[in-house]
């Protein structure tokens, strides 16, 4: 059982009620267009299913960084549209998101109607949390539903002051992301496995801490491993590499050592002399064999198929983060192949797969497995806080609700 109300809990007669759903149209854009619509699909469950019930329903979203001024290339409004088409119904503009002006547009709306109010962050209280603000906001709705788990992290006035103020709900898409999440470190079938890639270790010192409390098996990738490899008295050549982080990589060997986790390190990597697509110099080695003009750009086809065999011995997987430079190829080959033995084990039942993260969710596009794993987050920092083990402030606000 969740820790928190869904859409189920509401009543199965809406009519006339007014729910402010927390959405996330922070969407990228080219010129007046929505460049890439997945957030706008992931909230048409929660909006249509309230909607059909009878209930008014008022989308709060920030859009950019407005930082508390109105700036019309940061309005809602571009979204009117966009969202009609996606729901196939009619979309009205609020040119506020508290206050008078919205509270008067609101009273010509009827049941089963779609509004988009006016972006959060025109108002500086937004990001403070400022209690009057979520107060003004809450003012106009019955019932507070949260559907954006990509803004979950951030405790603002949208996210979690207000749900101290209404009878609160998680979303469909927030539903699914947490039990999801559950299912994957909360309480997973062992054993489970981590991958961690990614460029730097700095970033997520964090993380890599958390997960050897959590995971039978650390797979560490991307620029990171060079750390680790470094720490461990092995020559990276010009590989990125962050030498200076040494003794906290040391600290996590122990600690995983300590928690009885395997870290798994690549002992065949991919390397180049030049970092370009196909470069001449490319070619396959050992780990104590990197040139010292040479870098590391992938992880090697033997410890692929040996971290493939892992997996195999997992019933859960945690990824985060690209296991080399998979943008060029052929330093994509280590992650598209671990991916597809991933999501082939995901396909036949034996391994929940959950990922996330901006650059990972683009891997598994590449890949062409994104489909395939159990769940995908388009959450970035969120996953990221969440995979830190931290609270997320607008999902803990939930689960105060629970009861």
């Amino acid at each position: 059982m969740p820790a928190f109300k869904t859409l189920n809990d509401l009543p199965g007669d809406l009519t006339g009620k007014r729910a402010l759903v927390r959405v996330d149209l922070n969407v990228p854009m080219e010129g007046a267009s929505v460049a890439d619509d997945t957030r706008l699909r992931a909230l048409l469950p929660t909006v249509l299913d309230l909607s059909d019930h009878g209930a008014i329903v008022l989308l709060l979203s920030h859009f950019g960084r407005p930082k508390g001024q109105n700036r019309p290339d940061m309005s809602t409004a571009q979204l009117v549209m966009p969202l009609s088409k996606l729901t196939g119904r009619s979309v009205r503009f609020i040119e506020d998101c508290q206050g008078p002006q919205a509270q008067r547009a609101i009273t010509t709306m009827l049941p089963g109607n779609i509004g988009i109010l006016e972006n959060t962050r025109f108002h500086l209280g937004e990001e403070e949390n400022d209690p009057e603000l979520a107060r003004g906001m809450a003012a106009l709705g019955d019932v507070f539903v949260n559907d954006a788990f990509s803004a979950a992290h951030r405790a603002h006035a949208s996210t979690e002051g207000i749900a101290h103020l209404l009878p609160s709900y998680a979303g469909r898409a927030m539903e699914a992301e947490l039990k999801a999440l559950q299912r994957a470190l909360g309480e997973p079938e062992r054993p489970v496995a981590a991958v961690a890639g990614g460029a730097k270790v700095s970033s997520k010192l964090a993380v890599l801490g958390h997960l050897v409390g959590k995971v039978d098996h650390l797979i560490i990738g991307g620029g990171m491993a060079n750390t680790f490899l470094a720490a461990r008295g092995v020559n990276v050549g010009k590989s990125l590499c962050e030498h200076d982080l040494s003794g906290e990589a040391n600290a996590i060997f122990e600690r995983a050592d300590s928690a009885g986790c395997t870290i798994h390190l690549p002992y065949d990597v991919v390397v180049a002399k030049e970092f370009a697509a196909n470069p001449p110099s490319v070619r396959t080695c050992n780990v104590h064999e990197v040139a010292v003009d040479e870098m590391i750009l992938d992880v090697g086809p033997a410890a692929v198929e040996a971290l493939g065999d892992v997996l195999k011995n997992c019933r859960t997987l945690v990824w985060n983060g690209p296991l080399g430079a998979f943008e060029t190829p052929p330093f994509d080959a280590a992650t598209v192949a671990l991916a597809k033995t991933a999501a082939a084990l995901t396909n036949d039942g034996s391994l929940v797969s959950v990922a996330g993260g901006g650059d990972t969710v683009a891997a598994l596009n590449h890949a062409g497995v994104t489909g395939d794993f159990s769940f995908v987050s388009t959450a970035g920092g969120a996953f990221l806080e969440w995979m830190e083990g931290r609270v997320l402030p607008g999902v803990a606000a939930l689960e105060q609700q629970q009861g």
